[in-house]
């Protein structure tokens, strides 16, 4: 049938339509207890060490955002499953890359992810839009926040967060959207994304487009409503848990 890619194990099929099923209900759930309509969150499945396959059988069930943190890793899976949708005459897709990015990796994600959502540093701007500009493409940008001052694992600090965002808006083929945050561990979850939403509250007054915030994960998610998430990163809570490694 055109337009659905066929194929996939049935029982791996029925097992990710009932978990996202559930995801769905959470997030119309949380979505409800904070005012919110649910057709503003966008939810991005992410896919990390979990096969083509599965990012196949996700898009035949309505998913549309995949995230993924590894460049080599999610370059040839995507590759992979964009070619199957192309020859199927399925709908697109969304790829974001949310994980730590080395800066001389930049160029190359800029050829291949829609959204980078752990931009966190001048450095990874000029590459960047450096891939932008060679594969003639938009990329989209959120700026990943460290809500707990170590940013040895990624993230900008808040006072340097506006000087940041004017860096990647001065860049052609960067589209500033938004921001990004993890919780940080141990910490509660609505106080860093209280946090996070003053911050992009701050970038939103000096850039109107960057209305975007990325917030809440599985354990997390319902915080991340509370406090304006826009886009939620959600794997183990829709894929179980991540497969061994060899």
């Amino acid at each position: 049938m055109t337009g659905v890619v066929s194929g996939g194990d049935p029982a791996r099929r029925e097992q990710l339509r009932d978990s996202l099923a559930a995801v769905h209900e959470r997030i119309e759930r949380g979505c409800a207890e904070a005012g919110r309509d649910p057709g503003d969150v966008t939810l991005v499945v992410v896919t990390k060490y979990f096969p083509a396959s599965d990012v196949l059988l996700l898009h035949e069930l309505g998913v549309r955002h995949f995230g993924e943190n590894r460049d080599q890793e999610a370059a040839e899976k995507f590759r992979e499953v964009r070619h199957a949708l192309s020859e199927a005459g399925a709908p697109g897709l969304t790829l974001h890359f949310i994980g730590q990015l080395q800066s001389n990796k930049a160029a190359h994600v800029a050829g291949y992810a829609d959204v980078v959502q752990s931009v966190d540093r001048p450095k990874l701007v000029g590459a960047l839009a450096k891939g932008a500009h060679a594969a003639d493409r938009t990329v989209q940008v959120l700026l990943q926040v460290s809500l707990d001052g170590d940013t040895s694992r990624g993230g900008v600090l808040p006072a340097d967060a506006e000087a940041l965002a004017d860096a990647v808006a001065a860049q052609q083929l960067l589209q500033l959207r938004g921001v990004m945050a993890v919780a940080p561990l141990g910490a509660d979850p609505d106080a860093a994304f209280a946090r996070l939403r003053e911050v992009a509250d701050g970038i939103r007054a000096r850039h109107p487009g960057a209305d975007w915030i990325s917030a809440g994960m599985s354990g997390d998610l319902e915080a991340g409503l509370r406090h304006g998430a826009t886009l939620l990163r959600v794997g183990t809570a829709i894929l179980g848990s991540r497969p061994s490694l060899l």
